[in-house]
């Protein structure tokens, strides 16, 4: 892929990320007063311009938006308004939790995603296929909620097996990890299905049948490997869908993470919480869409060269 084009993809992102930031400030200024939602509207008009006159919330909103931009720049992306420290340590914090939560989930997601989208492929038509189709589609429309609240109500309320919330042992992490693997699982197992299909139908696994290759070794040689740019195209959306699933599924199971630190963030107006989070998750989505497509240009160069002549 030509380096003009990768400058391009690099400015496009850190542009996308800049807007985000800047739309979720100030839809949190004009949305509400945090020193009433904080202090509660009992508080006093002196204690109430006290407050806003500490964190700076009595200057206009561009005022606000150029100090806050200014030291994000530097490093700085202020003090929690609930518990007095630097945001971005506070969601350091829990960013392990979430961290370790998405990594299960996405090594289950691959391991049983990817291999049952093949199996079916292979197996075109039969019971194993429509029996895998109809599993998919079945645990793609449920929501990470309800399949949070059927597995609690099964391992924890009728047969006592696994802990409801936290995160200390080993069998804290089996529901929720479940709960986000099911859905993911299910959307690479379509999109590989499809991928694999198309490629066994294409001239060239027909000519290296024709020439004597055994099937395995057609399947291995030749379907597999091109089987992967659609793969990567789901792995890009994939990140996006963890950490929307995660914030749903961490306060279905009391996770101690990201997502439950965004939600109760967002309940007690901690704005500076809120954007170290955005950022956060805004950056990592931009960042890994932008990985796959630089990964496109390497996969399949044609892609790259198509680009550069239009």
């Amino acid at each position: 892929m030509p380096i003009g084009m990768v400058v391009q993809k690099i400015f496009r992102a850190l542009l996308t990320v800049l807007a985000l930031v800047t739309f979720v400030f100030v839809i949190l200024r004009v949305s509400g007063d945090p020193a009433v939602e904080i202090l509660g509207v009992e508080a006093g008009p002196e204690a109430l311009e006290a407050y806003r006159e500490k964190w700076g919330l009595n200057k206009p909103i561009w005022e606000q938006y150029i100090y806050y931009f200014a030291n994000m720049l530097q490093g700085d992306f202020g003090t929690s308004l609930i518990e007095g420290r630097d945001a971005l340590e506070v969601v350091a914090d829990r960013l392990p939790k979430t961290l370790s939560l998405m990594g299960w989930t996405a090594l289950f997601t691959f391991l049983i995603g990817i291999p049952a989208g093949i199996y079916a492929a292979l197996n075109r038509n039969t019971w194993t296929d429509r029996t895998t189709m109809a599993v998919t589609v079945a645990s793609f429309s449920m929501p990470n909620f309800v399949i949070g609240i059927l597995l609690i109500f099964l391992f924890s309320v009728t047969w006592n097996l696994l802990p409801t919330a936290g995160s200390e042992t080993c069998l804290h992490y089996i529901m929720p990890v479940i709960t986000m693997a099911t859905a993911e699982a299910a959307v690479f197992a379509r999109f590989t299905r499809s991928a694999m299909l198309e490629v066994l139908n294409q001239p060239y696994m027909r000519t290296a049948l024709a020439k004597g290759v055994p099937w395995h070794q057609a399947v291995r040689r030749h379907a597999l490997p091109n089987t992967a740019i659609p793969t990567v195209t789901v792995a890009g959306f994939f990140v996006g869908s963890l950490i929307a699933g995660g914030v749903i599924t961490e306060n279905v199971f009391a996770w101690p993470g990201v997502g439950r630190l965004l939600v109760s963030s967002v309940e007690n107006r901690d704005s500076p919480v809120v954007q170290a989070i955005i950022i956060l998750i805004s950056g990592s989505m931009v960042t890994t869409n932008l990985i796959v497509d630089l990964l496109y240009g390497w996969l399949d160069p044609r892609i790259g060269s198509l680009r550069s002549e239009k």
